[in-house]
C-alpha cells in the first residue's frame, strides 16, 4: 500500500501523541444528545477509502453567524451522537476551524475532516493566494487553528480556471499530501474550473453545487467524476430555502437562486406549498433531489441551529424522490435554465 493510500486508521496512529496534547475539552455546557433518526445511508467515497454518511456538517453559518461556543458543541455533538461523520470547514469561515476544534476535536477519530484552503481572513479583509507558498501558508494555518496534525481532505477553494492551468496552487495541495498534513485532495468549485479540475486526473475528490435550480453540474460534471471515482461532496443542496423569501432577498448569495426560481416556479416550492413541512414539502424535495443523482455522496448543510441537523436527517429519512417528480424538475430546467445559469460558488 502507498503511503498516500494509507488506511485512516494508520494515519491518525502516527498524530496520536500530538493530538493528546492539543485536545480541546468541549465547552461546560452539557452536550444534548438528540434522538437518533433511522440510521443514516453511508456511501463509498470514491476511489478513497472513506465511507461517509450522505448527511455532513458544513461549517459556514457557525463562521459567519458568530454562533456561541456552547451553541456549537450542543450541535455538532448531537450529529455525531446521531451518527453524521464527515465535518466540511474552510479558512476563511471566520472562527469555524476553531470553533470546531473547541466542540469536538476531542471526538477526531469519530468523523472526517474536510477544510478547504487558498482565501486566508486577516485583519484587513479576506484575500487570495494561489501561489505554492500561499497555500502551503493557508494549509498549516487551518491546521493550527483544528488543532490536528493532519485532515482527511483538504480542497482548493474555487480558485479560477486560470489559476488550475497555472498549476501552483495544485502543486501546494500535492505537497501537503506527500508531507502527511491531508490525506486526500480536492476541488471546490464550478463550472468549467471543476470540469478542468475533473479532467486533470490530479485530485481525489470534488465539492460542487448540486440542487434544484443549479443544475449544471448535472450534466457536466457529475458523469466525469463519477468515471473517474473521485468523492463528490454536494454543497447548496437546499438552495439556500429560497422559496421563503417573499422579497428580493438581501443577501447577494441568495439573490440569484431566488431569481432563477421565480422562473422554474416548481409546483412544490409555489404558493402554499412553500409552507409544507416534511419529505413532501419543498426542504425534502431539494434536499432528496440532490441525495439522488448519480454519483453525489455526501450533502453538505450547514445550521447555526442544533434542531436543524435533526430535520434534515428527517427529510433523507423518505429516501429517493419518485422517477415522475425527478423527471419533471429535469425538464423545467432544460425548458427553462438560460445560458449564464452556471454553477454557483
Amino acid at each position: 500500500m502507498s503511503p498516500n493510500r494509507a488506511s485512516r486508521r494508520e494515519f491518525l496512529r502516527t498524530s496520536t501523541a500530538l493530538a493528546a496534547a492539543l485536545a480541546w475539552a468541549s465547552p461546560a455546557a452539557a452536550r444534548t444528545r438528540l434522538p437518533s433518526p433511522a440510521k443514516l445511508e453511508k456511501r463509498k467515497f470514491g476511489k478513497t477509502d472513506m465511507t461517509v454518511t450522505v448527511l455532513g456538517f458544513g461549517g459556514a453559518e457557525i463562521g459567519y453567524e458568530k454562533t456561541s461556543p456552547e451553541t456549537v458543541s450542543k450541535l455538532l455533538n448531537a450529529a455525531l451522537d446521531a451518527g453524521l461523520n464527515v465535518v466540511d470547514t474552510a479558512e476563511c469561515y471566520i472562527d469555524s476551524e476553531s470553533q470546531i476544534a473547541e466542540a469536538i476535536g476531542q471526538r477526531r477519530k469519530d468523523y472526517y475532516l474536510f477544510t478547504k484552503c487558498g482565501h486566508a481572513v486577516e485583519e484587513a479583509g479576506r484575500a487570495s493566494d494561489w501561489s505554492k507558498e500561499g497555500v502551503v501558508k493557508s494549509i498549516e494555518r487551518s491546521l493550527k487553528r483544528l488543532k490536528t496534525e493532519a485532515v482527511d481532505l483538504l480542497q482548493l477553494h474555487s480558485c479560477s480556471l486560470d489559476e488550475l492551468k497555472k498549476g501552483d496552487c495544485i502543486e501546494g495541495l500535492e505537497l501537503a499530501k506527500k508531507q502527511g498534513k491531508t490525506r486526500y485532495i480536492g476541488y471546490s468549485g464550478d463550472s468549467k474550473a471543476a470540469r478542468y479540475a475533473i479532467e486533470s486526473g490530479r485530485f481525489d475528490a470534488l465539492q460542487t453545487s448540486v440542487n434544484i435550480v443549479d443544475q449544471e453540474s448535472i450534466g457536466l460534471l457529475l458523469p466525469l467524476a463519477k468515471e473517474k471515482e473521485l468523492g463528490v461532496i454536494a454543497k447548496r443542496p437546499i438552495a439556500n430555502a429560497v422559496w421563503r423569501n417573499d422579497d428580493e432577498p438581501a443577501s447577494g448569495y441568495h439573490l440569484e437562486y431566488w431569481k432563477r426560481l421565480k422562473e422554474l416556479k416548481y409546483d412544490f416550492a409555489t404558493g402554499e406549498k412553500r409552507k409544507v413541512e416534511g419529505p413532501d414539502g419543498p426542504a425534502g424535495v431539494a434536499l432528496r433531489f440532490t441525495a439522488m443523482q448519480p454519483g453525489v455522496h455526501v450533502l453538505i448543510v450547514g445550521t447555526s441551529k442544533p434542531e436543524r441537523w435533526k430535520q434534515n436527517a428527517a427529510l433523507l429519512e423518505a429516501g429517493p424522490l419518485q422517477k415522475e417528480l425527478v423527471d419533471s424538475i429535469r425538464a423545467r430546467w432544460k425548458e427553462t435554465a438560460k445560458d449564464d445559469w452556471i454553477g454557483q460558488t
